[in-house]
C-alpha cells in the first residue's frame, strides 16, 4: 500500500473523462473505471508469504466496496480505513467481510431452535431448552459464536457444576450442541470448547463424582397410608397424584392425558409416542381402582380435553401441581419417586417377572429376552402386575399382605 492518502477529490471521481483502470486515493484504495464509464470501489493490499524452501514472497489480495457514486468517496475511504487496520492486526477483510452475518451466541441458539422444533416432541422440551440457554448463558449471549473459547464456557459453568450439578451438565451439553450447529454452518473452525470427553473432563469434575442425588421415593410399605390421605383431599393435584402412583406413570404422562387416549372397553390407557420419553406407544392397563378414578371425574369430561385440566382454559394442570401437592402435604419425596416404590415393591414383595416390571414402567430394555418382552409389551401380564399394585394399595390389603411375597402366574 502507498502511504500518501486522500489522492482523489469529489471533482475528479465525478468527471466523465477518466480513462479505464485503477486511480489510487492511497492506502490500499482505488476508485476503478470499466471501459463501458462504470465506476466502483477497490481496495487492495498484500500479504508477506513464506515458501516451502523458506524465501518470502507476496500474495496480493482485492475485494470491491461497491459502486460509486452509490459508495461516496467519503465513504469508501471509511472502509479502506477500516480494512487496512484489519490487515495491520494480522486479519484478512474478506474474511471479515463474509463473516459479517456470522450470529451472537443468543441468535445462533435462536437460529438452532428453530432448526430443531419439528423434532422435538413437546412445547415442554422446547421450552426448557431456551429457558437453559437464556438464563445460564448470559456470559456469552453478546459474543460472535468463532470468538468463543474454553474460557467463555467455563465461565458459565464454573458457579453452577458443584450446585447444581443436573442443571450444568445439561447446559453444557446444549452449549455443545449449539457450537456444533456453528461449526456445521460454517460460522467457527477447530474443536468445540464446550465438549467433555478429552476436553472438560480434565478441567471440571465428573458428574458421577458430584452429589447428584436420586429421585427421593417413599418406602413402598407406607405409599397406602399416604394414599389413603391422598384420598381424603378434593384437589384436582390429589386426583392426578393418585392416578400417577396407581399406574406408575411419569408426571408429564400424567399431567398431559386426554379423555382421546382412554379406551375404556379395553381398560387401556394409550400414550402416544409424542408425549413418551423413548418416543415409543405406551399402553398402560388400567386396574379396577384406576378405572373408577376416571369414572368419578367424567363430569368434567370434554370429549378432547384433558384428564386433569388446569385452571385455565384448555390448559392441562401445571407440571409443579403435583410437587406443590406434597409440599403442602409435608411429604419429603418426590413425584417421579413413586415409580421407584413401585418397582421396590414388584421386586420385593411379588414374583412377577423382572421384564414386566420394567416394562410397566415404559423403560428402555437391553438383552434380546427383555427385548421380546418390549416388542410385544407383555400387556395382559402387566394388567395382572398394575391390578395387584392397586390392591396392595389399598390399605386392608397392604396390612393383610405384610412381609409377605405375593405369587403371582409367570
Amino acid at each position: 500500500m502507498t502511504r500518501a492518502l486522500h489522492k482523489l477529490s469529489d471533482a475528479y471521481a465525478k468527471s466523465d473523462r477518466l480513462k479505464p483502470g485503477r486511480h489510487s486515493d492511497g492506502g490500499g484504495l482505488y476508485l476503478n473505471v470499466a471501459p463501458s464509464g462504470a465506476k466502483s470501489w477497490l481496495f487492495m493490499w498484500s500479504v508477506v508469504t513464506t515458501k516451502a524452501n523458506g524465501s518470502k514472497g507476496q500474495k496480493r489480495y482485492e475485494m470491491g466496496l461497491g459502486s460509486y457514486p452509490l459508495i461516496s468517496l467519503a465513504d469508501a475511504r471509511k472502509s479502506a480505513a477500516d480494512h487496512r487496520q484489519t490487515v495491520a492486526q494480522g486479519g484478512n477483510p474478506i474474511a471479515e467481510r463474509d463473516r459479517e452475518d456470522e450470529p451472537t451466541f443468543a441468535d445462533a441458539t435462536t437460529k438452532f431452535l428453530a432448526s430443531m422444533e419439528k423434532s422435538w416432541r413437546n412445547e415442554k422440551h422446547r421450552g426448557q431448552w431456551r429457558s437453559t440457554l437464556t438464563t445460564y448463558c448470559a456470559a456469552i449471549n453478546e459474543k460472535r459464536v468463532s470468538t468463543i473459547t474454553t474460557e467463555d464456557v467455563l465461565t458459565v459453568l464454573n458457579p453452577i457444576w458443584s450446585e447444581k450439578a443436573e442443571t450444568a451438565s445439561r447446559v453444557r451439553g446444549r452449549i455443545e450442541r449449539v457450537l456444533d450447529f456453528c461449526k456445521a454452518k460454517g460460522w467457527r473452525q477447530g474443536e468445540n470448547p464446550a465438549m467433555w470427553r478429552g476436553h472438560l473432563k480434565n478441567v471440571l469434575p465428573a458428574r458421577q463424582k458430584l452429589t447428584r442425588g436420586h429421585h427421593t421415593a417413599m418406602p413402598y410399605a407406607e405409599v397406602p397410608a399416604f394414599l389413603e390421605r391422598l384420598r381424603g383431599s378434593d384437589a384436582m393435584a390429589a386426583r392426578a397424584l393418585e392416578f400417577n402412583i396407581l399406574c406408575a406413570t411419569r408426571s408429564g404422562e400424567t399431567i398431559g392425558a386426554k379423555w382421546s387416549e382412554i379406551d375404556f372397553d379395553a381398560g387401556v390407557w394409550i400414550i402416544p409416542k409424542q408425549r413418551m420419553k423413548a418416543g415409543k406407544e405406551h399402553r398402560v392397563p388400567l386396574s379396577k381402582q384406576a378405572v373408577a378414578l376416571l369414572d368419578r371425574l367424567k363430569e368434567t369430561r370434554e370429549a378432547k380435553g384433558y384428564v386433569f385440566p388446569g385452571e385455565r382454559k384448555d390448559k392441562p394442570l401445571s407440571n409443579m401441581a403435583m410437587a406443590m401437592l406434597l409440599k403442602r402435604l409435608k411429604v419429603a419425596v418426590t413425584v417421579h419417586g413413586f415409580r421407584s416404590s413401585f418397582r421396590d415393591w414388584a421386586g420385593d414383595a411379588t414374583s412377577f417377572q423382572r421384564e414386566v416390571a420394567e416394562a410397566a414402567l415404559a423403560h428402555s430394555v437391553g438383552n434380546a429376552v427383555e427385548a421380546a418382552y418390549r416388542r410385544s409389551d407383555a400387556l395382559e401380564r402387566r394388567r395382572k402386575m398394575m391390578q395387584a399394585w392397586a390392591d396392595y394399595l389399598d390399605t386392608k390389603q397392604a396390612r393383610a399382605t405384610k412381609g409377605k411375597v405375593l405369587a403371582f402366574p409367570r
